[in-house]
């Protein structure tokens, strides 16, 4: 039998190994052929020697990546054996760098390789389309770099905005005025924008109108402009609301647009105006398009799962 020998040169073994070899575990199951043992700061393998090649690409690659970021997980475990090359999950290193300090001290910055790009995209353009399923990070990614840039005072106010399309649910039959109706259906907004600003800031911010959290129809006839302006939920806008929206970018904006083609809430037969600005807009130099997938899931591990197990539905219909 084939064996190869990985020695860790300044590297700990427990945060490569992972929790009870919790790392080296998930290794094993991706090589299930190879019989693997991770002892001291070494990890032999055995097993035919064409597989031993790959693993022993795959495993510099890890190593090469926590070099860089200090940190392994199950999710860029799972990017870095499916990935085609280093590409596919490998960004400047600046991307991975704290976007925000949040409230209490928390530390706010992409945790995986197309939240890092989006990161990038959104420093080299004004306008980004960041898409893709529900947990992926995306709004919340965004709104650390809109308030990032509220903070360097790159932008005077931040604006959110979401379609007012109501998913299974009619806003007219909830009780209270517009706002009361409004504010649960912006609710994602608000507990982002908790995590990185104080209580009392926040406030001051939302009644002074440096930061606006408002339906999409309240954009209509305005000038966005030293804004950073963030459209969630864009696969809910019609053509004519997306295409009001684009054209509502004044000067020294920020433009980011997030969606999920899945999510579609639209009456039938109704185009999105998200899809279709996808294909318009793919040539245009200056806009940024990330698309994130379900390996960038960072809530429970199980919405992973139950996203995979909709897809195989849905692809079967």
């Amino acid at each position: 039998m084939n064996e190869i020998v990985i020695e860790l040169e300044d590297i700990s073994p427990k945060e490569f190994f992972g929790e009870q070899n919790a790392n080296i575990e998930l290794l094993k199951k991706y090589f299930p052929k190879l019989k693997l043992v991770a002892r001291g700061n070494k990890i032999k393998a055995f097993g035919d020697e064409e597989l031993l090649e790959e693993f022993d690409r795959r495993i510099t690659m890890l190593l090469k990546h926590f070099a860089k970021y200090n940190k392994l997980d199950e999710n860029v475990i799972e990017r870095v054996l499916t990935s085609q090359s280093s590409d596919d999950y490998t960004t400047s290193k600046q991307s991975g760098e704290v976007i925000v300090h949040g409230v209490g001290g928390k530390l706010i910055k992409a945790q995986t390789a197309n939240q890092r790009k989006l990161v990038e995209s959104m420093r080299q353009n004004d306008m980004v389309f960041a898409i893709g399923p529900a947990g992926t990070g995306k709004t919340y990614t965004g709104v650390a770099l809109a308030v990032q840039a509220l903070k360097n005072k790159e932008v005077k106010r931040i604006i959110l905005t979401r379609p007012a399309v109501e998913a299974g649910e009619n806003l007219g039959f909830l009780p209270g005025d517009l706002k009361e109706k409004l504010d649960p259906y912006m609710q994602p907004l608000y507990d982002a924008l908790r995590d990185m600003i104080a209580p009392e800031k926040l406030t001051h911010y939302i009644e002074n109108g440096t930061i606006q959290i408002a339906p999409l129809a309240f954009m209509r006839g305005r000038t966005l402009d030293n804004a950073f302006v963030i459209l969630d939920e864009g696969q809910n806008t019609t053509h004519a609301q997306m295409k009001m929206f684009l054209t509502r970018m004044g000067k020294n904006a920020k433009f980011l647009l997030t969606g999920d083609p899945g999510q579609i809430d639209l009456p039938r037969r109704t185009i999105s105006g998200l899809k279709e600005a996808l294909l318009i807009l793919k040539n245009v130099d200056g806009v940024g398009m990330i698309f994130l997938d379900d390996k960038d899931v960072i809530r429970h591990k199980l919405v992973k799962k139950v996203i995979a197990a909709y897809k195989s539905i849905e692809n079967a219909e």
